[in-house]
């Protein structure tokens, strides 16, 4: 029996590589490919829905499929699910009014979200903030207003830098993700929180930098907590670079 839940996380904390499966334009979502897709030999599962469609019913057939039909060859409940979302991370706007995707990725028991054309760090921490639940404090801001001199009318200010504001995912879809993970709800509100922020965290969250400006902001994006992985996108700046096919 795995002891983490996370079979991609399990590998990055030996400092071992990992390699995925599924394709960028999207995946066959459905119960029968989930129990399909339960004895894949990758060690997550990358379903993309920047380009592909954004079928969340589908995503719920696949997550109940992957359960059924595991569990996977290393013993996990399922193999580790990675959504590709649709959302550009240009800056903090463009993610606060498109954070309702996270929020309905993850409440089918998705176990890693991956944002596209990450290129602050300001939409990066918007990102972490989007995908917490506000109880789980590590890397926040110590000197923000709490919950309290908030219902006062405590105004609120950005984090300092290094630091994350409160998460700001709600709750409601521990009653549905918390089925997949095979975990009661009380332990899925303590368990999805970024790794490795929270070292007893199983969510995994990562960054694709595929612009000049990403490249160019690649440091500042890479020290915002609660990032797990990141990797560069060849194909979308190559193009930014005049180059049609990936050299």
């Amino acid at each position: 029996m795995a002891g983490r839940i996370n079979r991609a996380i399990e590998l990055l904390e030996r400092d071992q590589a990992i390699y995925y499966t599924g394709g960028h334009t999207g995946h066959v979502l459905t119960y029968e490919q989930g129990c399909a897709d339960a004895n894949t030999w990758a060690d997550y599962i990358n379903l993309g829905m920047e380009h592909g469609s954004f079928d969340m019913a589908g995503l719920a057939a696949y997550m109940r499929g992957l359960v059924d039909g595991g569990p996977a060859p290393t013993g996990h409940r399922t193999p580790t699910v990675v959504v590709e979302a649709p959302v550009n991370g240009l800056d903090e706007d463009s993610i606060r009014v498109n954070a309702w995707q996270f929020r309905q990725m993850l409440a089918r028991g998705v176990h890693g979200i991956l944002l596209c054309q990450a290129e602050s760090a300001d939409a990066v921490r918007a990102f972490i903030e989007a995908c917490r639940y506000p109880h789980q404090l590590t890397g926040v801001d110590k000197e923000l207003p709490s919950p309290v001199e908030r219902m006062r009318g405590a105004a609120v200010r950005p984090p300092r830098s290094g630091c994350l504001g409160v998460g700001w995912r709600g709750r409601g879809s521990e009653n549905t993700a918390a089925p997949i993970w095979g975990i009661s709800t009380e332990e899925y509100l303590d368990r999805c929180d970024p790794w490795p922020l929270n070292p007893r965290g199983e969510l995994l969250l990562g960054v694709k930098l595929e612009s000049p400006e990403g490249v160019a902001h690649c440091e500042e994006i890479l020290d915002v907590p609660g990032l797990g992985f990141a990797e560069l996108g060849p194909g979308d700046l190559g193009l930014s670079l005049g180059y049609v096919n990936v050299p």
